[in-house]
């Protein structure tokens, strides 16, 4: 960590910030003080930020929260009737709710009122298809226009939404629609990225998917099955539509996150998930009415939802770019789109650094970055920063099953490259060592309730994945999350990867057992272990493969290449194998777990 380069916040940062006018109204000067405050009244803490974010209800509350059955069971907004969809709409009719551009055309701008027609057409086709509430839909799709309009569409009309990258191989999606069922998905013909056409169809067929609705994109041909329909089949011309009222606690999308068991977890977001989400972007990232926010993310990473809901709720632009977000046309769309709060991952701002390719844009109308999936490095940070004329980068850390962050910065705080300054507001944790006493470095446990915790996973036993065997702090429960942290003597925070068998890579969190069946198959491995291995200078991990061979007269060239290409092709072209390694034996524990912690510090000892 460095701390040559700080970022502090000018007088009329802070006074403009959301953070502040919050402060204000509960009386406190001192943000540390305010902090505590909304953890150790949480209830008010809540019941303001619900106000603040104008979350609409069509029946008020009882109590902003119920504990009655456990805080690892905690019913928010307890007792009310609502669609969250109904809080993304209370802009003015003619604000811009989408600003989009395709690769090689110039910017469209969306109203929100155009947005609602859109949705409501949407919500109607898919009622008109039979579907009804409580039916799941998919959607595997990049990120654009008719993406957020069908993801915002589906939860208006009570059909929770099963949302899956469009980077994920046909395998990766069989998983995710075996697990959920859902009984129609959306889709695109192919994907158009960098001048190239990938399919995307043809995956989604191969994943032996229920009903499809193709949007095209391509000029070339597809062959539809027999009840698929082309998108404009599918729009009603119907543009009113009202929204299906339900508990805070009905599922309204399903999303997936590693587990360390090899199938990933499918964790349903409910009504008031988004809460959180929106709560962290109007207090962390700091977005304002009218804003514009850009994130260049997928609805199947949680950054998707979170970036619908944290822009539309806080009465913000949505800013999408369907190409890649690392050359040069990327830069002018953030220029040219006015953006105002820019999230990236870290692998983004290693390449435009070492390729200086955003130099020549005015960024100046940046008012705050923020950086997630990865843990970053300090000099790319600052060089970030300085992109937009030294705005700060504010670090989110959190998880699918947190809705939004646990650990973040501010703009009324200082701004260290790659350190996070505070806990997120409304939210506890505490650091755990080996021997479960309280320490500046360790394991991260979280203290229920937190708006946005989930209660349930559709695969799995909740209580088992994050609360059995967990120790206690002074009689209260903990909930287990698997980030390691340390604390630094000013009292900021450095990520430091995880305690389990997952990693995060390419801002994708996967677990080292997915990764690891897929190497498993190969004819010269008899067995392998994956491992993240963080650079010496900090920044996003590295995958590192051991394997125990079996006899084979393949060159280490060639099983370099085929363990490569297995894990591009069956789960992620994202996923980049740096370094195959031999090893006579896997070091395992008395009860035969592999020792990848033992792997990945023999590694990082000798590189």
């Amino acid at each position: 960590m460095t701390d040559k380069f700080v970022w502090n916040p000018p007088e009329d940062v802070v006074k403009k910030s959301n953070i502040y006018k919050m402060m204000q109204q509960v009386g406190f000067n001192n943000y540390l003080n305010f902090w505590k405050w909304s953890v150790n009244n949480k209830e008010d803490f809540w019941e303001q930020t619900v106000q603040n974010l104008g979350i609409k209800q069509h029946k008020k509350y009882t109590s902003i929260v119920d504990i009655s059955k456990g805080v690892e069971n905690a019913q928010w907004l307890f007792n009310s009737k609502l669609n969250i969809v109904d809080s993304c709409f209370q802009n003015n009719q003619n604000a811009t709710a989408v600003i989009y551009q395709e690769e090689g055309k110039s910017i469209q701008k969306v109203t929100q009122e155009e947005l609602l027609l859109l949705v409501n057409k949407i919500a109607n086709g898919l009622v008109e298809s039979g579907l009804k509430e409580g039916d799941k839909i998919a959607i595997d799709l990049p990120m654009t226009l008719e993406a957020v309009a069908i993801y915002l569409a589906a939860i208006k009309a009570g059909m929770p939404v099963v949302t899956i990258a469009d980077s994920f191989t046909s395998n990766e999606i069989a998983v995710r629609l075996k697990i959920t069922k859902p009984k129609l998905i959306i889709t695109q013909d192919f994907l158009l990225r960098g001048g190239k056409e990938l399919p995307l169809f043809s995956k989604v067929v191969e994943a032996n998917a229920p009903k499809a609705i193709v949007i095209k994109a391509s000029n070339n041909n597809i062959s539809l099955r027999e009840n698929d329909l082309y998108w404009e089949q599918f729009l009603s011309s119907k543009t009113t539509f009202s929204s299906v009222i339900q508990n805070p606690d009905e599922v309204i999308t399903v999303l997936f996150s590693s587990g360390t068991t090899g199938e990933p977890k499918a964790i349903p977001w409910t009504h008031t998930t988004p809460i959180k989400g929106a709560s962290d972007g109007y207090y962390h990232q700091d977005i304002h009415k009218n804003d514009v926010v850009c994130w260049p993310t997928n609805l199947g990473w949680m950054m998707g939802p979170w970036l619908v809901f944290a822009a539309l709720i806080n009465k913000a632009s949505i800013a999408l770019y369907y190409g890649t977000p690392v050359d040069e046309n990327f830069g002018a769309f953030v220029q040219n789109a006015k953006v105002t709060m820019l999230g990236v991952i870290p692998s983004f701002v290693k390449y435009w650094k070492n390729t200086a390719c955003m130099e020549r844009f005015n960024w100046d109308k940046i008012k705050c970055y923020s950086s997630t999936g990865e843990v970053s490095n300090p000099s790319e940070m600052e060089y970030l920063m300085k992109l937009a004329n030294n705005k700060p980068v504010i670090e989110y850390c959190g998880g699918t099953e947190i809705g939004g962050g646990y650990v973040t910065s501010t703009v009324v705080q200082p701004n260290i490259p790659s350190t996070f300054s505070t806990q997120a507001l409304g939210g506890e944790f505490v650091l755990l060592n080996e021997e479960h006493k309280v320490s500046n470095k360790g394991e991260l446990f979280l203290l229920p309730p937190i708006m946005g915790l989930s209660n349930t996973l559709l695969n799995r036993d909740h209580f088992e994945v994050y609360y059995k065997g967990t120790p206690s702090l002074d009689g209260r429960l903990l909930r287990r999350h698997g980030d390691q942290l340390a604390q630094l003597k000013n009292g900021y925070y450095i990520a430091q990867g995880r305690v389990d068998d997952a990693m995060n890579l390419g801002g994708i969190k996967v677990s080292s057992v997915q990764i690891e069946a897929v190497l498993n198959k190969l004819n010269f491995i008899k067995e392998s272990a994956a491992i993240a291995v963080s650079p010496k200078g900090g920044g996003p991990s590295k995958l590192v493969v051991y394997y125990v061979e079996n006899s084979s007269e393949l060159t280490d060239d060639e099983r370099f290449k085929q363990v490569k290409n297995s894990v591009s092709k069956q789960l992620n072209p994202l996923f980049k194998v740096s370094d195959l390694v031999k090893i006579k034996t896997l070091p395992r524990t008395a009860s035969n777990k592999v020792m990848r912690r033992k792997l990945r510090d023999d590694y990082e000892a000798r590189s």
